[in-house]
């Protein structure tokens, strides 16, 4: 499948072309999205939206896919599944029926983003979602890049680095879900796909766009080929997302979408985004279901900064013990930035998982938080923070958020964001990032705080 450019005599890359149809007008007169975003889950899907709101796009979130059309000034749509961990098969289904709606709004380019840390199984499904995506669009080179160096991810070589240690060696590898045992993202990628996969060494991306477009133009010659790229620093995402300029689809993390504002500022598409934040007063409280070792340690930060805490153990969530009812009195009696955490050591969970089933605890910890979600804001709560993105998808279905406005970065990669129409303020952290004082610094900007 390709698609024929009317406003070009030939295609850059085979099978491929951002301009595959004319931009769709709304009524206003203005011109309707111009890249549209699929992200498997809500922390990466909101560190997406901060990176191209950053960027100067007018940027807007959306919790699932949509049923009518975005506001006619939304210049980049990022809609936020919960697919991660799913079965492949309704990850693949979901990602394709949130692209046929972002198609319908006229977007000229796609971006598949996932965790910076290429969270998956040899199963998927980042690459099933991936190969679907980019067989409907007829996409030939295929970019897959989950660097982010200003939280310390780094490919080098085709291998992912966390800091100063490969993924394998990170603490990943202890993932109760998705645990990550191997580095070189080309072998990962090659067990979940039956396309070719290349790789764009750093050697090339070093050198600058030119090269890593022509590298790209080679991979693709004869269809469909995912490349993984290296990038140590700022100026390799740059200029990657500089070369795939003409590239229908791009995937990875959020780092590799740092070019393309760019990109549409130079074909005059955007402007320059000055949208206003304002912060939301009331009551807060914080969320975390991940295991990371970062929110581990930013929990022991808050509760040795005098913040009351609440441990919730998997046993006494599986017999019953604790309810999003006495969660929510618990909070409300407590003063500062009260947190109720599941995140214990790895040796822990994994005895709970042990005892009850890996899916049973996951699902049952993901609805308590999802109801306790829901029942803070009934309670009164205006600025929630979630930690982990499991926990994050299950707090924005609890509080049935349909979209999102893209406030300031709280750390890289975590944007404040304000639920449109409500006076919600939220704050979805990936279980990776963060400074160690995040809970409170997050609570604080939530609220307007500098």
């Amino acid at each position: 499948m390709s698609f024929w450019c009317r406003n070009a005599m030939e295609r850059p890359f085979p099978g491929s072309c951002i301009c595959m149809q004319e931009p769709v007008r709304h009524q206003a007169g203005s011109y309707s999205m111009i890249l549209g975003c699929i992200g498997d889950d809500f922390t990466g899907s909101s560190d997406l939206a901060n990176t191209l709101a950053k960027g100067g796009m007018r940027t807007v979130q959306y919790s699932g896919v949509p049923t009518g059309d975005a506001a006619p000034d939304v210049e980049a749509g990022v809609v936020a599944l919960k697919s991660r961990t799913i079965p492949v098969a309704e990850a693949v289904r979901q990602s394709l029926e949130a692209l046929a709606w972002l198609r319908s709004q006229g977007c000229r380019q796609f971006f598949f983003k996932y965790c910076s840390t290429f969270d998956s199984t040899d199963e998927g499904n980042i690459g099933p979602v991936g190969e679907a995506i980019a067989r409907e669009l007829g996409a030939g080179a295929v970019i897959v890049c989950p660097a982010f160096p200003a939280t310390g991810r780094t490919v080098y070589q085709g291998h992912l680095f966390v800091n100063d240690r490969l993924l394998s060696e990170s603490g990943m590898e202890n993932h109760p879900l998705t645990p990550m045992r191997d580095a070189d993202l080309r072998r990962v990628l090659a067990r979940q796909t039956d396309a070719p996969v290349s790789h764009v060494p750093y050697g090339v991306v070093a050198k600058g766009e030119d090269a890593i477009a022509d590298a790209l133009r080679q991979a693709g010659a004869d269809g469909l080929c995912f490349v993984i790229t290296d990038a140590v620093l700022d100026a390799d995402l740059h200029a990657t997302g500089h070369a795939a300029r003409d590239l229908p689809l791009i995937t990875g993390g959020s780092g590799i979408a740092l070019g393309l504002p760019e990109n549409f500022r130079a074909q005059g598409l955007i402007g320059s985004s000055t949208a206003l934040w304002t912060g939301v007063v009331g009551r807060a409280a914080a969320l975390a279901g991940s295991v990371s070792t970062a929110t581990r340690r930013q929990v022991g930060v808050h509760r040795d900064a005098g913040h009351p805490t609440f441990e919730l153990g998997a046993d006494a969530v599986m017999a019953g013990e604790v309810t999003a009812a006495s969660l929510t009195e618990w909070v409300l009696a407590q003063s500062g930035v009260p947190l109720i955490y599941s995140s214990a050591d790895p040796e822990t969970v994994a005895a709970a998982q042990q005892r009850h089933g890996k899916e049973a605890v996951a699902t049952a910890i993901e609805r308590l938080f999802a109801a306790t979600a829901a029942a803070l804001v009934e309670a009164g709560i205006t600025r929630l923070v979630s930690a982990g993105g499991e926990t994050s998808g299950a707090v924005v279905t609890g509080l049935d958020v349909q979209s999102l406005e893209i406030g300031p970065e709280i750390d890289p990669g975590v944007p404040a964001v304000r639920v449109e129409g409500r006076e919600l303020a939220l704050a979805l952290k990936s279980g990776n990032f963060g400074a160690d004082d995040f809970f409170a610094k997050a609570a604080a900007r939530l609220g307007g705080e500098a």
